[in-house]
């Protein structure tokens, strides 16, 4: 009897459980047809659905990724189990072109990442654009011009140089703004000057280069006018510190391709007589007195490169005297050109102690003023150009003077001589 009852009750929770799946799941001839909706469950794969090392079933297309996002106070909450389906990544690889890649650490800086499968743009609306901006967020990544490698149309032409001055290179004083090197070692020198491709040791297949600066500039702002429009842009000018509106024509020099030097005044042999002005520095002054007038001198526009001497023979042969000036210089990242009238000049001697930047001009282009001797003067630097490599010019901010180094600038070319700014100059020499 007991079997009997315990088979009886598995017969009838068999029939009960029959009953149940027919009432849920009716057969095809059972009442009518059910539209059903399919949504793909997020399920992990199991281990004999896939292989365990990631990779692809040969001949399968891979599914695509799925990701379920978490729910948000607020949002409507995703049921669980469901996903969002997300497209495979694709892989890894090199970013595309059109990402313009940093330069190494340790590479030079403020160097533009020429992108040769763009247009390249004009460089003065980008002037303009930064010129509209405060000085302080101007970075120093844009204080470069042009990179003449990527064009060579950039080593002659008037390109505009940057607006200055540049953040970070600027120190506030009593005097007003004064050159300074840059928390990460950018200096004015590199800054402020012209790109050129020539600023390093000339090889032996390289052409001779020459470097010319004019000097007197911004005593009258007519005459520097007219002096800009008639200088090739590879020239250099040097602007004195007693000349009104400084800072517009030093601008305005940048802006049609010139780097810009300032011109100290320093004592001459026979001063007072001659006397370079009010605050020229003198042999018969502490060096703390030279200094302020040095800082107020270099206090008057920014935007050079480095300094060059107005007279000074009796104060460059005084190396107790000039070395603080020079030394100063160093610090603030500059360079020093030395126009060659003083015959008696320990700025070399100094310079080489100091690891400063330095030059001294090969030849006076116009000291004597007519066209026949000027014309002398440039065959001589053209001369001593293919024989060193490199050589320097200064002249004045003559009108003639400007007219004939226009003319003589374009026939450089045919005698495989090149016109280059005097920072480049300046810096291929110390390297040689």
């Amino acid at each position: 009897m007991k079997a009997l009852a315990v088979t009886a009750s598995i017969l009838l929770s068999v029939l009960v459980l029959g009953i149940g799946w027919l009432a849920v799941f009716p057969g095809s001839d059972v009442g009518e047809p059910v539209a059903v909706l399919q949504v793909q469950p997020a399920v992990a794969p199991t281990p004999s659905a896939a292989p365990t090392d990631g990779a692809q079933v040969p001949g399968a297309t891979p599914a695509p990724e799925t990701v379920t996002p978490p729910a948000a106070s607020g949002d409507l909450a995703v049921p669980p189990g469901f996903a969002v389906a997300v497209p495979p990544l694709p892989p890894a690889g090199p970013p595309p072109e059109s990402v313009p890649q940093l330069p190494p650490q340790g590479a030079e800086p403020l160097q533009p990442i020429p992108q040769a499968h763009e247009p390249q743009t004009p460089a003065a609306p980008q002037a303009q654009q930064q010129a509209a901006l405060p000085a302080t967020e101007r970075s120093l990544a844009a204080s470069v011009g042009p990179d003449p490698a990527a064009d060579a149309s950039a080593e002659t032409g008037s390109i505009p140089l940057p607006p200055v001055p540049i953040a970070g290179l600027v120190e506030d004083s009593q005097y007003g703004p004064l050159p300074k090197v840059a928390a990460d070692g950018t200096r004015p020198l590199e800054a402020y000057a012209r790109p050129s491709r020539y600023a390093a040791i000339a090889a032996t297949s390289a052409p001779a280069r020459v470097a010319v600066l004019i000097s007197g500039m911004g005593v009258s702002d007519a005459a520097t006018g007219d002096a800009i429009k008639g200088l090739p842009a590879p020239i250099s000018v040097a602007y004195g510190a007693y000349g009104r509106n400084l800072q517009d024509g030093v601008t305005k020099a940048r802006a049609a391709g010139h780097e810009v030097l300032l011109q100290v005044p320093l004592e001459p042999m026979n001063y007072p007589e001659n006397d370079p002005g009010p605050h020229t520095l003198l042999t018969t002054l502490p060096p703390a007195e030279n200094m302020k007038r040095l800082q107020w001198l270099m206090s008057r526009f920014t935007g050079y490169v480095g300094v060059t001497n107005h007279m000074g023979a009796k104060f460059e042969a005084a190396q107790d005297a000039f070395l603080p000036v020079l030394e100063e210089l160093k610090a603030r990242g500059l360079l020093y050109l030395d126009d060659g009238s003083a015959q008696q000049s320990t700025a070399g001697q100094i310079a080489g102690v100091l690891g400063l930047d330095y030059s001294v001009a090969n030849v006076q282009i116009d000291g004597v003023q007519s066209p026949a001797d000027i014309a002398k003067a440039l065959a001589k630097l053209e001369a001593l150009a293919k024989e060193r490599g490199c050589a320097i010019g200064v002249a004045t901010a003559n009108p003639a003077t400007i007219k004939q180094l226009g003319e003589w600038a374009g026939k450089l070319e045919g005698k495989g001589i090149v016109l280059v700014p005097v920072s480049a100059a300046v810096r291929s020499q110390r390297q040689s």
